[in-house]
């Protein structure tokens, strides 16, 4: 059974400070994943598939550098930190807006290290992501999310659902992620 941090958790809004090249030694991205969602013929399925996902550190600095890219840009990010001052969540939102309508911006980061899942934190990094989109005039989050039913299921009860315009590119850097928006 999993301990309570959400107390102990502090979520902000960070700078290219707070992202040194190890800001995410302490992160557990670990994934267990045994059943997954996926599109044929437009519509979507389910099938049993058994992965495990971990990062190893030289994946954890190539994603803080593209966070502090993201900064760099003029895009947002935001960490949960944990009493230790270790992030052990974080998400990112893109600068641009696209779309054909130019209503789209994209959450292109949303992580909770595997130890605090399932107590919130995860919903309130998405809501704070939310509201910082609505201040660069967005209508719409675009997410390309891991299959993984649970994955599925964190942002259907969001409110998330099919995107109805696909951003080719970023459904080309991941083609099988399930491509979903988040009406703002």
């Amino acid at each position: 059974m999993k301990k309570n941090y959400t107390q102990k958790i502090v979520i902000k809004k960070l700078e290219c400070a707070d992202l040194h090249k190890n800001a995410l030694n302490s992160f557990n991205r670990y994934q267990l994943t045994t059943h997954v969602k996926y599109l044929k013929d437009g519509t979507f399925h389910c099938k049993a598939e058994r992965f495990e996902e971990n990062w190893d550190q030289n994946k954890k600095e190539k994603i803080v550098e593209y966070l502090r890219k993201c900064l760099e840009a003029g895009g947002v990010v935001i960490g949960a930190f944990n009493e230790n001052k270790e992030i052990m969540g974080f998400a990112s939102l893109g600068h641009l807006l696209f779309g054909k309508n130019k209503e789209y911006i994209e959450l292109s980061y949303l992580h909770v290290s595997n130890e605090y899942r399932n107590q919130g934190i995860g919903k309130k990094m998405f809501e704070l992501c939310c509201e910082y989109a609505k201040q660069k005039s967005a209508k719409k989050l675009y997410i390309s999310t891991h299959p993984s039913v649970k994955t599925q299921h964190f942002y259907e009860a969001l409110g998330c659902v099919s995107a109805i315009e696909i951003n080719e590119r970023i459904y080309n850097h991941e083609p099988f992620d399930v491509q979903l928006e988040y009406c703002l």
